[in-house]
C-alpha cells in the first residue's frame, strides 16, 4: 500500500499567484465583444457557442497550466487555440475527433516533466485506474437507475450523439475540470488546509461550475440530483487524487460518470 504509506505531497510554492490574470480577462472580452456581434447579426449564432467552449473550459485549463508553470501563459495560450478549433471542427460530422488536440497537448508537456504539479507525473498504479473506473461507473450506473425509475427519463441515445459526447467530455469538460478544480485547486488547498477542508473547497467550486452551466436543465429535480452525483464524483477524485498521486484515476471516473449521463435523453 505504498500511495497509503507515502501520501503525494505537492512542491511547495505560492498558494494565490500565478494566475494569467491577463489571459482571463482577453478571454472575458472576446466573449462579451462575441456576444454583442451576434446579437447584432455580425457573427452566427454558433460562433457563440465556439466561443464559449474555448474561454469557458480554457479559462479553467490555461489557470491550471500557468499555476503549474510558474505564472507561464504560453501552454494555456495553445490549449485555447485548440479548444476553439475542436470547437469549431465538431459543428460537423466527425469533427469531434479534433478533440484529442487537448489531451495531447497535455501528455506532451507531462511527457517533458512539466505538469507534476498537476498530478501528471508517473503514470499511477493498476489498482488506481481500477478504482477510478469503479467509481465512475458505480456513480454514473446509480445515475441511470435513478433517472429511469424515479424522473422517468428514457436511457439512450443515438451513438453518433453519445461518441460526441464523450469526445467533448475527454477533451475539454473533464479535461479541464480534472485539472483546475481537482490538480490545481485541491492541490493548492491542501498545502494550506486539511484534505478534508482542501476537498471540500474543491468540490464546491467544481459543484457550481455546473450548476452555472447554462446548459443544465433548470428542473428542481434534476439540479438536486446533479449536485449530489457531482458532490460524491468531486470528494471520490480528490480521494483517487491524494491516495495515488495522479489526476488520472479521477480523469477515468469522471469520464464514466459523464458517458453514463450522455446516454440520458429525453422522457
Amino acid at each position: 500500500m505504498w500511495a497509503l504509506e507515502q501520501p503525494w505531497a505537492p512542491p511547495a510554492g505560492r498558494r494565490c499567484t500565478d494566475t494569467p490574470a491577463a489571459l482571463l480577462a482577453l478571454l472575458a472580452g472576446t466573449v462579451l465583444a462575441g456576444a454583442v456581434l451576434v446579437a447584432y447579426g455580425g457573427l452566427p449564432p454558433a460562433a457563440l457557442a465556439v466561443l464559449g467552449v474555448a474561454a469557458g473550459h480554457g479559462a479553467l485549463l490555461a489557470t491550471a497550466l500557468a499555476w503549474a508553470g510558474g505564472g507561464r501563459a504560453g501552454p494555456g495560450l495553445v490549449a485555447i487555440a485548440l479548444l476553439a478549433l475542436a470547437a469549431l471542427a465538431a459543428r460537423h460530422p466527425a469533427g469531434a475527433l479534433a478533440y484529442a488536440g487537448p489531451p495531447l497537448w497535455l501528455a506532451w508537456l507531462a511527457r517533458r516533466g512539466r505538469l507534476r504539479a498537476l498530478g501528471l507525473g508517473a503514470p499511477p498504479p493498476p489498482r488506481a485506474w481500477l478504482a477510478g473506473a469503479l467509481l465512475g461507473l458505480f456513480l454514473g450506473g446509480h445515475l441511470l437507475v435513478s433517472a429511469s425509475l424515479a424522473l422517468g427519463v428514457r436511457v439512450g441515445v443515438p451513438l453518433a450523439t453519445l461518441l460526441a459526447g464523450v469526445a467533448y467530455d475527454a477533451g475539454a469538460n473533464v479535461l479541464a475540470a480534472e485539472c483546475f478544480f481537482r490538480g490545481a485547486l485541491f492541490g493548492r488547498a491542501q498545502r494550506r488546509w486539511s484534505f478534508g477542508t482542501a476537498a471540500a473547497l474543491s468540490t464546491a467550486a467544481s459543484v457550481l461550475r455546473y450548476l452555472v452551466d447554462p446548459l443544465l436543465p433548470k428542473q428542481v429535480e434534476l439540479i438536486v440530483g446533479a449536485t449530489f452525483y457531482l458532490t460524491l464524483l468531486g470528494l471520490g477524485n480528490c480521494w483517487l487524487l491524494r491516495w495515488s498521486g495522479s489526476l488520472l484515476p479521477g480523469g477515468v471516473a469522471a469520464l464514466c460518470f459523464f458517458a453514463a449521463y450522455r446516454l440520458l435523453g429525453s422522457g
